[in-house]
C-alpha cells in the first residue's frame, strides 16, 4: 500500500491539534490508516543521499503514513488532514463546484484526430488565485509523483502536466506529430531539443528513462501547444520549461493526457479537489472545454455527486451491529459521505449516500458498509452479539454458519490429507504462457479472463485450471524425496456472459502424484475415494458419475479420462505428457486429476 511522508508539525498545524505519537496512532487506526514509521528529514537524507552522521540538516520529524491503495485523496497532506478533520467533527464536508462561467468564455482544448493512435484522451482544469508556500508547493509536486506511480501506472495510463497559465495563451491544442517536428526547451533545461533528441538525452536520466518506452517507438509523439505554438508538454515524458509552475504562480493549468479516460478523470478530480483549498475562492475550480475533431465537446472536471441507495439491513447485517439509521448517517458523514435516511415500502430504512468527487473508491454498497464499519470502530464490534457467534438481521439474532462451499472444501481438504497428500497454495494470477502454452493448450479467447495493464508478465490472466501452479511447485521441489504427493483446493476464473461482471469463480480440487510409480491407477484410486466421500459410487447405468476416454493435450494419449457427472464434464485425470513435464523442468513421471467440486452443491 502507498506510504505518504508528512512533516509532523505541519500535519498537526493543519489538524489544529497536537497529538502524542500514541494518540496519533490511535487516530490513524480509528480512521483506517496506519502510522507506519516515524523518522526525521536528516535520517531520510542520510539514507537516500548517503550523508555523514555529522552533516547538517533539518531535524523535522517525519510521519510515514500508510493509506489504502484506492484512496487517491489521501496521497498528500491536504487530503489526509481534511479527512481527519471531518472524521473528528472539526470541519464540514466541502462542496466542490465549477466556476460559473459561460461556455463561450471557457478555455478551450482542441484535440487533433492523430492523437487517437497513441494517447487519445485529454482532460483539463484551472485553479485560479492559488497561494502556494514552500510546503504546499512541494506537496503539489509530490502528489503528482504519487499519482503517477499509483493509479497512472507509471504514466502508461495517465500523465499529469501542470503549468503557469499566465505564461500561456489559449486556446490550446493537443496533437500527435513526428518527433523531428517537435522543438522546445524541456523542464530544468536551457537548450532547445527536438523530441527525438530528447529520447536519446533522457536515456541517461535515472528518473525519466523508465518512461521513454511508452512512446519512443511510435511514429508520432503526443504534444500540447498554446495558441502561439508554445509547447506545454511532451506527455508522458516532460513538461516545457516555458510554463513551469513556481512558488509565485497564481493560476495553474492542469492537463492529463491518457489512454484510459476514467482514470484520467479520477486523477484530475484528485488534483483539483486537494489543492482548490488554496484558491482565492475556496473549493472552486474553473472548467475547461475539450473539443474533439468530430465536433463533440466535453467540459472537465466532472465534479458531479454520485448518489447511491443502500438498505440499512444490508449495512447492519454485514457488520453485525444493530445500528439505527441516524447513527449510520452520522458515521458516514464522518467518512466524507453525505447521507440521509428514507423509508422504503417494506419498512426497511434506506440510506441515500452522496459520493463526492474525492471518493472514487466508493463503487458499491459494500464500500459504504465498510466506511460505516471503520467509523464505528472495529474494536467496538467485539462486545456485540457477533462476537458470540451471532449476526443481527432485521433486529433479531441469527446463528452464523459457514458458507456451504467453504464447509465442503474443508471436508475435501481433510480427506485429501488423510490420503497422505500435502496441501499447497498457488497464485490465482499467472502468465498466459503458463496457463496455455506450458500445458500444450491453445488460447481459444473464450475462457480466460485477461488482466488489463498487468503489473508484470506473471499477472496477465486469471488461471483457468490449477495445473500450472501445481506443476510449478513440483518443478521447484526437485530436491524433495520422491514420491511427492500434493493437492490444492482453490478457485479458477472463467469468462461467463451470464454474470454481471462477465466472469465466474469455480472451486476446484486438483491432486498430483510425482514419482517413478506414478501410474494412472494411483490417481484413479484417489478420484474414486473422493467420490465415495461425496457419496457417489459409479453404478452400472452411469447415472451419477463415470469416466470417459479423452484427448486433452496436457496428458498422454491413452492414459487419460474425462470425469462426467450428470452428463457434463466436471474434471480430467491422466498421466501428464512428457513435453509438459519438460517445460516445467520435471524429470519424474506425474499423474494428475482436477475436479470441479462446486458442482456437487
Amino acid at each position: 500500500m502507498p506510504t505518504v511522508s508528512i512533516g509532523r508539525d505541519r500535519l498537526f498545524e493543519a489538524l489544529g491539534k497536537t497529538y502524542t505519537q500514541e494518540e496519533f496512532e490511535e487516530l490513524c487506526f480509528s480512521f483506517g490508516i496506519e502510522l507506519d514509521d516515524v523518522t526525521t528529514e536528516k535520517a531520510i537524507m542520510r539514507k537516500e543521499k548517503h550523508l555523514d552522521e555529522e552533516s547538517d540538516g533539518d531535524e523535522e520529524v517525519i510521519y510515514k503514513i500508510e493509506v489504502p491503495a484506492n484512496r487517491y485523496d489521501l496521497l498528500c497532506l491536504e487530503g489526509i488532514a481534511q479527512a481527519l478533520r471531518i472524521f473528528n467533527g472539526q470541519q464540514e464536508i466541502p462542496t466542490y463546484k465549477a466556476a460559473n462561467i459561460s461556455t463561450k468564455s471557457m478555455l478551450k482544448m482542441h484535440v487533433k484526430p492523430e492523437t487517437s493512435s497513441i494517447r487519445p484522451y485529454v482532460v483539463c482544469a484551472v485553479l485560479r488565485g492559488v497561494t502556494f508556500d514552500t510546503a504546499s508547493y512541494n506537496s503539489f509536486i509530490d502528489l503528482q509523483d504519487k499519482l503517477h506511480q499509483n493509479i497512472c501506472r507509471r504514466r502508461t495510463l495517465v500523465a499529469i502536466g501542470t503549468h503557469d497559465l499566465d505564461t500561456l495563451h489559449g486556446p490550446f491544442t493537443y496533437e500527435a506529430l513526428p518527433p523531428s517536428s517537435i522543438n522546445f526547451v524541456p523542464l530544468k533545461q536551457e537548450k532547445n531539443f527536438r523530441a527525438d533528441e530528447l529520447m536519446e538525452f533522457y536515456k541517461s536520466d535515472l528518473k525519466l528513462k523508465k518512461f521513454l518506452h511508452i512512446i519512443e517507438n511510435s511514429p508520432v509523439f503526443p504534444v500540447l501547444y498554446d495558441s502561439r505554438r508554445t509547447v506545454l508538454s511532451l506527455p508522458p515524458i516532460i513538461n516545457g520549461a516555458h510554463s513551469a509552475i513556481k512558488l509565485e504562480t497564481k493560476n495553474v493549468f492542469i492537463e492529463c493526457t491518457a489512454t484510459d479516460l476514467t482514470k484520467a478523470k479520477i486523477v484530475l478530480n484528485t488534483m483539483v479537489t486537494m489543492f482548490s483549498e488554496y484558491c482565492e475562492r475556496k473549493f472552486e475550480i474553473e472548467p475547461v472545454e475539450v473539443i474533439y475533431s468530430d465536433g463533440k465537446s466535453y467540459i472537465y472536471p466532472d465534479l458531479s455527486v454520485y448518489n447511491m441507495e443502500v438498505s440499512l439491513s444490508y449495512i447492519t447485517g454485514a457488520i453485525g451491529v444493530p445500528l439505527k439509521a441516524d447513527e449510520v448517517t452520522g458515521l458516514l458523514n464522518r467518512m466524507q459521505l453525505r447521507a440521509e435516511k428514507s423509508l422504503s415500502d417494506d419498512n426497511d430504512s434506506k440510506i441515500t449516500v452522496s459520493v463526492p468527487p474525492t471518493r472514487s473508491d466508493v463503487l458499491h454498497p459494500c464500500d459504504v458498509m465498510e466506511d460505516v464499519a471503520v467509523a464505528y470502530g472495529f474494536n467496538s464490534v467485539k462486545d456485540i452479539a457477533i462476537a458470540k457467534g451471532y449476526n443481527i438481521s432485521k433486529g433479531r439474532a441469527v446463528s452464523l454458519k459457514p458458507l456451504r462451499l467453504e464447509e465442503f472444501s474443508h471436508i475435501i481438504r481433510l480427506e485429501m490429507a488423510m490420503c497422505g497428500f500435502t496441501e499447497v497454495l498457488s497464485f490465482i494470477l499467472c502468465s498466459l504462457n503458463d496457463n496455455f502454452a506450458m500445458l500444450n493448450r491453445e488460447d481459444d479467447k473464450s475462457t480466460a479472463v485477461i488482466i488489463g495493464n498487468p503489473r508484470s508478465s506473471e499477472n496477465e490472466t486469471a488461471r483457468t485450471s490449477l495445473m500450472s501452479g501445481i506443476l510449478k511447485t513440483i518443478g521447484q521441489s526437485k530436491a524433495h524425496p520422491k514420491p511427492i504427493k500434493i493437492f490444492e483446493v482453490g478457485d479458477i476464473v472463467l469468462l461467463d456472459n451470464t454474470k454481471d461482471v462477465g466472469a465466474t469463480n469455480r472451486r476446484h480440487l486438483a491432486a498430483l502424484y510425482c514419482g517413478a510409480t506414478a501410474g494412472y491407477e494411483v490417481i484413479h484410486g484417489l478420484v474414486v475415494r473422493i467420490m465415495q466421500v461425496i457419496g457417489l459410487v459409479p453404478p452400472d447405468d452411469n447415472t451419477t458419475y463415470y469416466l470417459k476416454p479423452s484427448e486433452e493435450p496436457e496428458f498422454l494419449l491413452g492414459t487419460q479420462a474425462s470425469i462426467i457427472y450428470k452428463g457434463k464434464q466436471i474434471g480430467t485425470s491422466g498421466i501428464v505428457h512428457p513435453e509438459v513435464l519438460n517445460k516445467f523442468d520435471i524429470s519424474d513421471p506425474c499423474s494428475y486429476f482436477e475436479l470441479d467440486i462446486a458442482c456437487f452443491l
